[in-house]
């Protein structure tokens, strides 16, 4: 029991897509399920690789979709697929060339046109034989047909492996996963103009990616959400479709070896809870400025599938040489990343400078020993070096060049981020939103009309959005006008402040704003202080060059006094009333009091399910295109409002955020028997996604002001 907890869901997509790499052999551990994502921690592969008579890996190519690509590379990289044997990956669509001699895995969505790709490479005869793994599972009228295609080709001798995997959604971070359904799920589900069979294919996509996640994750989740909208279209469709699975398969995904087991799963307080919850719950941390490690690199450098890319002088030493693009990823494998990813910038940069100095007194321990002057010096034939002093001197050699590798990629990271804090001023426009209601209509025209308030007109656009949404106080249409004209003299398009307005009543519902949970950390001058003044001594050389060091000590003064107070959003009052109701403030209990309650496991079985799309045309929301409620639900008893669990799947339709990650992850932190605040109960474990992870400027730009532009 304890096993299955500690694995996050990360280390159970890798165990599978290391399992499908294998051909789908089982784990050392027999199984009778074809699916078992608990058959290793994927952390060390527990399934070994098959292996040819040389004693070495069976070598094979790996062919894959868009999705399946993304998916793949969010997780494992081309050294960890060379270890399972695959010497080449390819994309269905491109032009391949035959490789008869090696097998293919495949790993696509079960889609029409992708059948018709299979089936054309079976016919040219490409590779030697065929493993194919379907992302989620294929309808039967699609399996129907490529069957008859293969049939008629007489190809089927080609075809060792058919697999329904159950992995249409990406990982990003550890307990972060997004179904990669685009930059526009947002819009769809809220615009008059998206077309009823769009909303149809797309809460479909949202259901089956939710029902994958489910599975690997390895347990039938209590459902919870709010009444009407999105979210109770796809609560009542995964239900279904758990349901169905349930009851008509005789060996179903959740009852082999290595899940839980059927008496554990039935015990409701052993299961986790899954919330799902509509984008315009709170719209407010699609917006912020944050100043967490990880969300930074987001906004700032615009990370995506874990990769960022960023610019770096060609020569440090002669700046005019010119810069060069230089991406890097962030992987699991990144010790300093796992480590610092949720922690405010300041803490980092004080960490950079501690492993820096780690380093150096690791190497020239080394370099003392074996006498040599540096590691590159390092010599196998040096006679004043002993064979032991030698030996170790290589044996760590490789483990410090790396970590030398990875601290140099922090350094040119959190360089990128420093200069965009200055260009755009983002420290200042993170303090005035942590105290956002506090700011009056004066103060916020004010910030506007200041040309000297940031470089980026989208950051006071996003600014403003946060503030007219979370303010109590009336904005007259005089008022809203000055506003504009203040936004628009900034250079921003006003675009998505209109429809900012027509959701600005229903988000003030369902908003909870909250005192700090926690009085935040009050450094004195200098721990903070300690922090960017060691990293700024590595940096100054580097920065000078580049204009940003000669403000080097105004940056830092700005931010020095300051740590984000630590208090909890929106969307983890709602989850905490859930969680620990006996906990959660009053106000939170009355927002999700009357939350809906699913339980696949139940024998209360539901009606046929209409079409998302006739929701549409009952405008329970008040805004055009938006989904209504289709029905009652399933009202909860008292006994289940008040029932506790100690995991949680958390899922926004809409676009997801990686404040909300870092939130939650914090309150689980914190209130977990480990986490310092609470002495015991529980550990908890929050799983938080979404359609897609969107940052704010293609939130506002793509989304909010495309909506905008509708309304006009």
């Amino acid at each position: 029991m304890m096993v299955v907890q500690s694995q996050s869901l990360r280390d159970r997509q890798v165990a599978s897509l290391e399992k499908i790499l294998n051909l789908n052999r089982a784990s050392p551990e027999p199984s009778a399920t074809h699916h078992d994502p608990s058959a290793a921690n994927g952390l060390i592969p527990k399934t070994t690789p098959i292996l040819n008579s040389d004693g070495n890996p069976i070598w094979k190519v790996l062919v894959f979709d868009s999705l399946g690509r993304d998916v793949i590379s969010s997780v494992l990289r081309v050294n960890d697929l060379r270890a399972w044997g695959v010497t080449i990956h390819l994309n269905l669509g491109s032009a391949r060339h035959p490789i008869p001699d090696v097998p293919a895995v495949y790993l696509v969505e079960p889609t029409a046109a992708n059948l018709d790709l299979i089936n054309q490479d079976l016919s040219k005869n490409l590779y030697s034989e065929a493993y194919i793994n379907f992302l989620s599972s294929i309808p039967r009228p699609l399996m129907e047909d490529f069957a008859a295609q293969i049939a008629e080709a007489g190809t089927a001798e080609s075809i060792s492996q058919v697999y329904d995997q159950y992995l249409n959604f990406i990982v990003a971070e550890p307990d972060l996963f997004s179904l990669g359904l685009g930059k526009e799920t947002y819009w769809a589900l809220n615009s008059a103009n998206a077309k009823d069979e769009e909303i149809d294919t797309l809460v479909d996509r949202i259901v089956s990616g939710l029902f994958s996640v489910v599975v690997t994750m390895g347990a039938i989740p209590i459902i919870r959400c709010p009444r009407a909208g999105a979210a109770e279209m796809i609560a009542a469709k995964l239900d279904r479709k758990l349901r169905d699975h349930i009851l008509n398969s005789k060996e179903n995904l959740f009852s082999g070896q290595g899940q839980r087991s059927a008496a554990t799963t039935v015990t409701s307080s052993s299961r986790p809870v899954l919330v799902i919850v509509d984008r315009n719950v709170d719209l407010i941390p699609m917006l912020s400025h944050s100043w967490t490690y990880q969300s930074l690199v987001h906004d700032v450098l615009k990370m995506h599938l874990n990769r960022i890319t960023i610019e770096t002088p060609i020569d440090e030493e002669n700046p005019s040489k010119g810069r060069t693009r230089k991406a890097y990823d962030l992987t699991s494998n990144d010790f300093f990343w796992s480590r610092n990813a949720g922690v405010p910038f300041p803490q980092v940069a004080e960490d950079i400078d501690t492993e820096l100095t780690k380093y150096k007194d690791d190497a020239n321990e080394i370099t003392r020993k074996t006498g040599a002057s540096s590691l590159e010096d390092l010599q196998t034939d040096n006679p004043n070096t002993s064979a032991q002093h030698l030996k170790a001197a290589i044996t760590q050699l490789p483990e410090l060049r790396e970590r030398k590798a990875t601290l140099d990629m922090h350094m040119n990271i959190a360089t990128a981020l420093l200069k965009g804090i200055k260009d755009r001023q983002l420290d200042n426009f993170f303090q005035i939103e942590e105290n956002i209601t506090k700011q009056t209509r004066a103060q916020m025209l004010e910030l506007l009309n200041d040309p000297s308030k940031g470089s980026e007109p989208l950051d006071k656009l996003r600014l403003f959005i946060i503030w007219f949404l979370s303010t109590e106080q009336d904005v007259s249409r005089a008022d809203m006008e000055r506003f504009e004209q203040a936004l628009t003299k900034a250079g921003a398009d006003i675009a998505a402040l209109t429809y900012a307005k027509r959701v600005r009543e229903i988000t003030r519902m369902t908003m909870m704003t909250s005192a700090p949970t926690q009085p935040a950390p009050q450094s004195t001058g200098g721990e903070l202080f300690k922090g960017f003044s060691s990293i700024s001594n590595r940096l100054t050389d580097r920065l000078a060059s580049g204009a940003l060091g000669a403000n080097f000590e105004n940056l830092i003064s700005g931010v020095k006094n300051f740590l984000p107070a630590n208090k909890d959003i929106t969307i983890t009052k709602i989850v905490e009333s859930l969680m620990d109701p006996t906990s959660a403030s009053s106000s939170a209990i009355a927002k999700t009091e009357d939350y809906l309650y699913f339980d696949p496991r139940s024998a209360n079985a539901r009606g046929t399910m209409p079409a998302p799309s006739q929701a549409r045309h009952q405008q329970s929301s008040g805004i055009p295109g938006a989904l209504g409620s289709l029905g009652p639900g399933t009202q909860a008893s008292f006994g289940q409002r008040r029932q506790a669990f100690s995991e949680a799947i958390v899922f926004t339709v809409g676009g997801g955020s990686m404040d909300e990650y870092g939130n939650l992850q914090d309150w689980a932190k914190r209130t977990s028997p480990a986490g310092g605040a609470a002495t015991s109960g529980p550990r908890r474990r929050v799983v938080y996604g979404s359609t897609e992870i969107v940052n704010a400027e293609d939130f506002v730009t793509g989304e909010l002001a495309r909506l905008g532009r509708e309304d006009r």
